[in-house]
């Protein structure tokens, strides 16, 4: 009987938009994609994962104006970052690129072509889109808020409810306001393209497409007949984007360019298509196979788009469409969304800096995964108790039972005459592979891992029942030490092939150990030879200590305008500060000042210059870094808040003497705006606030 042909697969994880470090969440689905990647390379299978920084939009342009960079070396910058990140857990990607890549913008602008001539599913319309009057620019639906049409939740983005997941036009949002400026936006006429999702034959590939019981996840496919069988049906998908932006420019369509979601998701091919250039490799031969299978791991969030606009647009672009697309939940801890202001969030930095395992994590997150979609608690008790009890309790406790034996007693080498693939205590270990094999391609880690424990548990249940620690103490009884010990080591080897998609590094140790050659699935039936010599033990794992938990949990407070390693609350609200006193507080002289003028700064991209009265008999000139929020005009005659007994700073532009008070969020995605202190009307310029 022929040998099935490896599989060839293409496979990736949810571009991470590149304005900060991955947080864990990021970490979930790169490790959930990772032991899938492995266990098929495990099988034999060729292949190909990668991923990319999602580079384009104007959140990442606005966050490199204030930053004074350009948005390719903010870029960069961000993608610096990440290498420590995935070495740190493992996370083997052949290739990690950019959307900004030219790669990239080859096949976006391809794409788009062969939707507008060849499919003919681009047309052109003149659009009233909300502009912001005071930072002069049309603003994209992520810089609008306000109240859900659909469910009136207060503060919901221009282009989806993060309440009820409704999906809308920015101009249908009830009490807009831009979150730059907290200007009311005005309606401004702009040309626009749209992708047009509403044609029949877009509806009718979708239905067969993502309504396909074998392709998508029941649940997902729910959520795509609503969208596609709803009252509204599917409406025409807006791809443009005026000037200034920071992306792709649409072909023939001077000062447009594409949003970020049509390109963002095409980075996933340029990644690949930059990696097979790299490697020598035929990118449009690979991408043409029909053997080719092409999947996404992503998030629930963004179901919509990979489910619906991506399939089609690849799909009349004539090019392969995904075989699937697997969504997940978020994670959240003990319970309760992440929030590093009520210590409920995880660093994964820190997670390392603190000197825990990163393979404690892969394993708790596996064990917690399913092939639904389904939100990951991590509890700090549970993850104590369950990689204690399995890894080291269960697991690592047979190799440290047996192999001190083996090397000491007999000079580490294995019994003679009963390693067959039919010894009887074998024999239930090897039989439980084809179950456990399915359950890892179907990803669902966690019954695989529960079945891999429950097996470790019959292991055990020999070790306590054979007792070779007794058995030492008795010169006789060495031949039977050996064979136990020996029984053990092999039923040890193979728990490390069903653990390794897992843990990969442990298994590396492990082979180490066992003088052996890197473990591949079908090493399940073949035994450890006759006499072969195993290398000395040394421990394999270590137990996570509560400490550990307590260090992660409270990490050091750090500077208001230090970078943060994940995204914190919904707000975009950063942590207290270190605990002052009420003496502290008291050496900072805060006063009423009012602007009487405010003017650009030449020669800079972030300065306004502020003359300010504090009830001194003179004025004052202050400059501050709000530029990208307000319009000069605009200051003119409102009061706001002035640290009054700053040294005065020499500058590049002249001295500023003080520092306006202003309120920003931690992560600019989230709002990237600069909120000036505005005393309630009444306060008088010179008033100290106390």
């Amino acid at each position: 009987m022929s040998q099935p042909q490896p599989r060839k697969l293409f496979v990736t994880t949810a571009l991470p938009y590149a304005n900060g470090a991955f947080h864990i969440g990021h970490i979930m689905e790169y490790i959930q994609a990772d032991i899938w990647v492995r266990f098929q390379r495990m099988q034999g299978n060729e292949v190909n994962f990668v991923g990319a920084d999602d580079a384009h939009g104007a959140p990442i342009m606005i966050a490199a104006e204030k930053a004074g960079v350009t948005p390719q070396e903010f870029v960069a910058r961000i993608a610096a970052g990440r290498k420590q990140y995935l070495d740190g857990f493992h996370i083997a990607f052949d290739n990690w690129h950019s959307t900004d890549g030219p790669e990239n913008h080859q096949l976006s602008q391809d794409i788009y072509r062969r939707l507008r001539d060849g499919a003919k599913l681009i047309s052109v319309k003149t659009v009233e889109q909300f502009f912001d009057p005071v930072k002069s620019m049309f603003l994209p639906d992520r810089y609008i808020k306000g109240e859900c049409p659909k469910c009136h939740a207060k503060d919901q983005y221009g282009d989806s409810c993060e309440v009820c997941g409704a999906v809308y036009a920015a101009t249908e949002l009830i009490n807009p306001y831009s979150t730059l400026t907290g200007a009311t936006p005005v309606m401004k006429s702009s040309e626009h393209y749209f992708f047009r999702l509403s044609d029949p034959k877009c509806r009718d590939f979708l239905r067969e497409w993502a309504l396909d019981d074998k392709r998508l996840q029941p649940e997902v496919a729910n959520k795509a007949r609503e969208w596609l069988e709803g009252d509204d049906g599917l409406g025409d998908w807006d791809i443009s984007r005026d000037a200034p932006y920071f992306g792709i420019e649409i072909p023939d369509a001077p000062g447009k360019y594409f949003y970020v979601w049509l390109d963002a998701p095409i980075g996933y091919l340029a990644s690949l298509k930059n990696y097979f250039a790299r490697t020598g490799r035929d990118y449009d031969a690979f991408m043409a196979d029909p053997a080719t299978e092409q999947y996404h791991f992503i998030g629930k969030d963004i179901t919509y788009f990979h489910t619906l606009f991506w399939p089609a647009m690849l799909h009349f672009a004539g090019l392969k469409v995904p075989n699937n697309v697997f969504v997940h939940g978020f994670i959240t801890v003990s319970g309760e969304k992440m929030s590093k202001s009520r210590g409920t969030g995880i660093s994964p930095l820190r997670y390392l800096e603190v000197g825990m395992n990163p393979e404690w994590l892969r394993y708790y997150i596996a064990a917690k995964l399913s092939a639904k979609v389904e939100d990951v608690d991590f509890n700090p008790e549970d993850f104590i108790a369950r990689v204690n009890s399995d890894l080291i309790g269960k697991y690592v406790n047979i190799a440290s039972r047996a192999a001190g034996f083996i090397t000491k007693r007999f000079d580490g080498r294995l019994a003679s005459g009963w390693a067959s693939a039919a010894d009887p205590f074998l024999a239930r270990l090897r039989e439980a592979g084809a179950s456990i094999q399915a359950l890892y391609e179907g990803r669902e880690y966690g019954k695989a891992l529960r079945a891999v424990m429950e097996e470790a548990d019959a292991v055990n249940a020999y070790v306590d029942a054979n007792k070779p620690w007794e058995l030492a103490k008795n010169p006789e009884n060495g031949a039977l030490l050996q064979e136990v010990c020996s029984r053990l080591i092999e039923a040890f080897r193979i728990l490390t092939i069903y653990l390794k998609p897992v843990l990969p590094a442990l298994a590396q140790q492990v082979e180490t150990l066992l003088n052996i050659e890197p473990l591949q699935w079908s090493d399940v039936g073949t035994p450890l030879p006759t006499g072969h010599r195993i290398n000395t033990y040394s421990h394999l794992m270590t137990r996570v200590e509560p400490k550990m938990l307590d260090a992660l949990f409270d990490a050091p407070a750090a500077p208001a305008a230090a970078p943060t390693d994940e995204a914190p609350a919904a707000a975009g609200i950063e942590p207290l500060a270190p605990e002052i006193k009420i003496d502290d507080f008291a050496k900072i002289d805060l006063r009423i000042a009012l602007i009487v003028d405010c003017a650009a700064v030449d020669g800079s991209d972030k300065l306004l210059r502020l003359t300010l009265d504090v009830g001194e008999g003179r004025m004052r000139n202050v400059f501050s870094g709000i530029k990208s929020s307000y319009d000069p005009a605009q200051l003119v005659g409102k009061l706001t808040v002035l640290v009054a007994n700053l040294a005065p700073r020499k500058m590049k532009f002249g001295i500023s003497e003080g520092m306006v008070l202003a309120a920003s969020a931690s992560d600019e995605k989230a709002d990237p705006g600069i909120y000036i202190l505005n005393p309630w009307p009444g306060a008088k310029p010179g008033m100290r606030i106390r």
